[in-house]
């Protein structure tokens, strides 16, 4: 699938000074540097009464209850789409519901998966281990050993944050392994090497971690406790991951090492018992996949006669040989951009985007040539991959579309052919909206796209209430997709929702990205204003009835948004964000982002940060709108530090604002379902409040 790197994302992408501080705030006179302590006393006493408070405003709301039912039926509905993972010639799932909050880990035959009432085992009850062990244990996914893929790796999160805890577990007899391998909680990186060794990133000794809070020194384990060290990164590094690239019958065909400059520059090295062997590549290169002896990467700079996004090729036996030429797989055209990479037993995948709309190609090698034919999918929908098998060349395809439920689509790549095997049912009554795209005008005459999903009845006066949602970083792109919680909850009380694809995201490939990194970012923010306005001009909507949403790296985009152009929005949620840019990389793992934002600590990229930091450009006096700050205790991806300080600061200014915090989670905040369900229901109230009311 999508390479290591690109899974950190999820992405899916913090100083607070008194009121005369200048920008460039340091930790030295920031008044609520204190708040970055996660779970000291002080800020958590702050938290409970900002909790307490917000919760009495929104939950006291008359619609909280409705809004909470509603959701709550959307989030542990029993005809959901099981999501499917191939794993031992079957299919496994997690399954989070009202009685299972934590999960079931289950499993089933293919056969059987593809029927109405599956009949499921289920291989781990997460909530019976949860509350066995007095741990809020949440499921993060396992690591099977191929062929037979039945001893595992699980990965087990205390609270839903990114650090997991591994264990051994059989599958056959749904049991830890006694003696098995196990690693106490982290963030690491673990594969197979073969039943008796593993190779594993982690912090080995204490501060054995990158600035970012990652792995940097890389061993192999054996059953025997044994261990060696077989490649040791740099502090400054961002992170040190393996590869294994499996082959035949799922035997290890070779290693190869990652080792991450910046979140977007890597240097890939093939393990050998010569020692690691460079790969002849650019720094901004992704490895994706392995099939028929080829390692894929795709390439986000131009580089050897490639353009950027450019798809290719090297035979592993050429590079082991030090006589590897990479060859061309694919290269998109201006308005098509790669998502997805993931290879069958046979076959690579690609998933694509053209004219922010999905289709997925199936690549054949052979003859020392690679061909491609495309799947017969539903056209001007959301296509994803789900999952790719390791036995067969059969693939699991997600599709969907604003107005459109999730359909789930079984192919078979070598044949061609793709058939529906699930869909969800309609979750809100989609017949009274339409969808659109326009384009609006940015500052310096770019055409940003975006969608807009409204009421077909509503009068085009400017007074349709609107949430309009935005990203802009780390090359992800935001297609249209089915939000049954916006859909219940927003759009079938009357409103609008909107999409604004602007430049960061990962849209029309690595230029579209690369156009707006660090100096550049300004033009991001332009780009969400420019959207509004052109909202405005169109008469959808207006300052008065339009909202924004946006978090993680979203949260940047919406506090900046905020500060530069308070009179454009009447309603703001910032998410999980990263608010501080001038000390956003100094707290968790903030410092793999520099290659995104710059650097705070180099006068030159300090300057243009502070030009835009939200937290340092709050000014007394502003009349803002009244912001819905939010975040969780347990993110250790985006500290919530960020979300806690641009509260206490608005508060310090006598600016209205709401700020509510998860105790557990994580970064994704939907760990349970419950909570999630009370998470939006929270969040559809206030901007009712704001823009319906």
């Amino acid at each position: 699938m999508k390479s290591l790197a690109a899974a950190l994302l999820a992405l899916a992408v913090a100083l607070p000074a008194a009121s005369q501080t200048p920008p460039g705030a340091t930790p030295d006179n920031d008044p609520y540097i204190w708040l970055e302590d996660v779970d000291g006393a002080r800020a958590m006493q702050w938290v409970e009464g900002q909790n307490a408070k917000s919760a009495a405003r929104l939950e006291k709301d008359p619609r909280f209850e409705t809004f909470l039912a509603e959701a709550r039926g959307i989030f542990t509905a029993k005809d959901r789409i099981p999501t499917p993972r191939f794993r031992a010639g079957g299919i496994d799932n997690l399954w989070q519901d009202d009685a299972h909050p934590h999960g079931l880990w289950r499993h089933t035959s293919v056969e059987s998966y593809r029927t109405a009432s599956p009949a499921w085992t289920t291989i781990l009850d997460v909530d019976a281990l949860a509350k066995a062990e007095g741990k809020r244990w949440f499921y993060k996914g396992a690591v099977c050993l191929k062929p037979a893929e039945t001893t595992c790796l699980v990965r087990l999160s205390n609270g839903g944050g990114d650090a997991v805890e591994l264990r051994e577990f059989d599958t056959r007899s749904r049991a830890f392994t006694a003696g098995g391998f196990r690693f106490a909680e982290g963030k690491q990186y673990v594969e197979w090497l073969d039943p008796q060794t593993l190779i594993v990133g982690r912090e080995w000794a204490p501060g054995e971690l990158t600035e970012s809070g990652y792995p940097m020194v890389l061993k192999t384990v054996s059953r025997t406790g044994e261990t060696k060290e077989v490649f040791r990164s740099q502090k400054s590094d961002v992170w040190a991951q393996p590869v294994v690239l499996r082959g035949e019958g799922g035997r290890t065909d070779g290693v190869i090492v990652q080792r991450g400059l910046t979140f977007y520059e890597s240097e890939y090295s093939l393990l050998t018992d010569r020692g690691l062997v460079r790969i002849p590549l650019p720094a901004k290169a992704q490895q994706q996949d392995y099939v028929d002896g080829q390692v894929i990467f795709t390439l986000q700079e131009a580089w050897g006669g490639f353009q950027p996004g450019a798809l290719i090729a090297y035979e592993l036996a050429a590079l082991k040989a030090g006589t590897a030429k990479p060859q061309l797989i694919f290269a998109p055209g201006p308005r098509q951009a790669i998502q997805q990479v993931a290879a069958t037993d046979g076959q690579l995948v690609v998933a694509l985007l053209e004219d922010v709309k999905g289709a997925v190609d199936v690549w054949d090698y052979a003859g020392g040539r690679w061909t491609s034919k495309r799947l017969p999918l539903p056209k001007d929908a959301n296509v994803t991959l789900v999952d790719t098998s390791p036995k067969d060349d059969r693939l699991f395809v997600n599709v969907e579309s604003f107005l459109e439920p999730n359909s789930l689509w079984l192919a078979d790549g070598a044949a061609g052919t793709a058939a529906q095997v699930k869909a969800l049912p309609a979750r809100f009554a989609a017949k009274t909206h339409l969808v659109e795209q326009f384009w609006a005008t940015s500052s310096d005459g770019t055409k940003i796209p975006y969608f807009v999903v409204r009421p077909k009845a509503a009068k085009l006066d400017g007074s349709i209430p609107t949430l309009m949602y935005g990203y802009g970083g780390f090359e992800v792109a935001k297609p249209p997709i089915y939000m049954p919680e916006a859909g219940k909850l927003w759009m079938e009380r009357g409103g609008a929702y909107v999409i604004a694809n602007i430049r960061g995201g990962g849209e029309f490939g690595p230029a579209w990205h690369q156009s707006v990194l660090r100096e550049k970012r300004q033009l991001a923010f332009d780009d969400f204003a420019a959207v509004a306005r052109d909202l405005f001009a169109r008469k959808i909507t207006s300052a008065r009835r339009l909202g924004i949403y946006g978090r993680s790296n979203g949260g940047v985009l919406t506090t900046v948004s905020m500060t530069q152009h308070p009179e454009l929005w009447n309603a703001v949620v910032v998410e999980s964000p990263l608010i501080d840019m001038l000390r956003y990389h100094k707290l968790s793992a903030g410092a793999s982002w520099v290659g995104e934002y710059g650097n705070p600590d180099v006068a030159e990229d300090r300057a243009f940060i502070a030009r835009y930091s939200g937290y340092q450009n709050l000014k007394p006096g502003v009349r803002y709108p009244e912001a819905y700050i939010t975040t969780n205790t347990r993110d250790d991806r985006v500290h919530p530090g960020h979300a806690r300080k641009f509260a206490a600061r608005l508060e310090e200014m006598g600016v209205p604002y709401l700020y509510y915090e998860q105790t557990f989670g994580g970064h994704a905040n939907d760990a349970d379902p419950e909570l999630n369900a009370r998470r939006w229901a929270r969040h559809y109230v206030y901007l009712a409040q704001k823009l319906m009311d």
